[in-house]
């Protein structure tokens, strides 16, 4: 037995290499450098493993059973093992054959996509081995698991036991949860008494078990698809997917929000990016009236507190937006985005007291910022260092 699973793991070990070399061609790249060809030989070393050792396992149980029956049933579940040990290697041995199909062949996988570095032959080889292992492992369980029932009849029948037959009405219901009858309690009794509370020697739910082993399952799922072929994003993948959706819809509602401002809802923009916009802005539509430096040219003197419209904030947006036709200002709201008018306003704003040369002389009224405004002062400062 020890020499059969140990003729198997060669031929599993050295049959995806023997896959991936075609007949008259190049020598290939080692598959021991790809993860996944590697991840594959593990999976299919251990089932082969489990195999043997179950099939070690049920030859013990059946030579327990048929010890009690018949000679000739031993050799009977001896020879099924082997031939089903044999099959698995028969699979093996006749790996090479499908990676030496000719030319043709080699052409028709180059074709193919790959999975995971693999040839799509290779691969489905692979994963064909793999559930043959799973398919002849769950085989196993099966039959040793009938043999251990049959023993345990055999056992309770020696010793006189009555074995127990739950009611059909509830039979499920009691073999999901493995219920225990009083009449049993003497036979799972661990001898250990506590102030009169006796330990049993029960079995877990096997509803628990089931859910245990579904949860082993999926860890396994989850760890390939997340952490193995990178299949799906990660935890810190998906906050970084979510960080950056909600910085685009950010950006979305702030610019939504920044076209909605008009004369009522109009703040003084203090940020250096904004005051270089509307800087820009000024420079090519606003500096031939007013000057480059708001001076004043044919239009007022606009770095004074002498205003002909109001100087306050919401006063000199409106002066854009809308204009004074009679006084030779034209209205900017067709040409110019309320963002960008917001910005015009809030740069004009910024070089209040700037004194340049060649001002205009004074013109209109006098007017002071309110007691509760400091936004003004605020955008000079942030102006000038901009400036410097």
């Amino acid at each position: 037995m020890r020499k059969a699973v140990a003729a198997l793991t060669v031929l599993l070990f050295t049959a995806p290499f023997v896959m991936a070399k075609g007949g008259g061609h190049a020598p290939i790249e080692s598959s021991l450098y790809n993860p996944f060809i590697v991840t594959l030989i593990i999976i299919m070393i251990i089932l082969l493993l489990a195999i043997g050792l179950l099939a070690h396992v049920l030859l013990g149980a059946a030579s327990y059973y048929y010890q009690r029956q018949k000679e000739t049933a031993q050799k009977s579940a001896s020879s099924t093992t082997l031939k089903a040990l044999s099959i698995i290697a028969l699979l093996f041995v006749a790996a090479p054959s499908f990676a030496q199909d000719g030319d043709a062949t080699v052409a028709a996988v180059q074709t193919t996509s790959s999975y995971g570095g693999l040839s799509a032959t290779t691969f489905y080889f692979m994963t064909g081995v793999i559930a043959v292992e799973i398919l002849v492992l769950f085989v196993l369980l099966y039959q040793l698991r009938v043999f251990l029932a049959k023993g345990k009849k055999q056992a309770e029948e020696a010793a006189g036991v009555i074995a127990y037959k739950p009611k059909p009405a509830i039979s499920f219901w009691n073999k999901m949860n493995s219920f225990q009858p009083l009449e049993r309690e003497s036979q799972i009794d661990t001898g250990h008494d506590y102030d009169g509370i006796r330990e049993l020697d029960n079995r877990l739910p096997p509803w628990w078990l089931y859910g245990f082993y579904i949860s082993i399952i999926a860890a396994g799922i989850y760890l390939w698809r997340y952490h193995v072929s990178h299949s799906g994003p990660s935890s810190i993948e998906e906050y970084q997917i979510a960080m950056n959706e909600a910085e685009v819809q950010k950006a979305a509602y702030l610019k939504n929000s920044a076209n909605n401002v008009d004369e009522n809802t109009v703040k003084v923009l203090t940020a250096a990016a904004d005051i270089e916009g509307g800087q820009k802005v000024f420079a090519q539509n606003c500096a031939a009236c007013h000057g480059k430096a708001g001076e004043g040219v044919v239009g007022p003197n606009l770095t004074d507190d002498y205003w002909l419209h109001g100087g306050s904030i919401k006063d000199v947006f409106k002066t854009i937006k809308y204009g004074w036709p009679d006084k030779g200002m034209r209205s900017w709201k067709d040409d110019l985005s309320p963002v960008q008018i917001a910005q015009v306003a809030s740069y004009i704003k910024s070089i209040h007291g700037t004194n340049p040369p060649n001002a205009k002389p004074q013109q209109g009224d006098l007017y002071k910022e309110e007691e509760g405004n400091k936004t003004d002062s605020v955008s000079n400062k942030a102006t000038e260092v901009t400036k410097k």
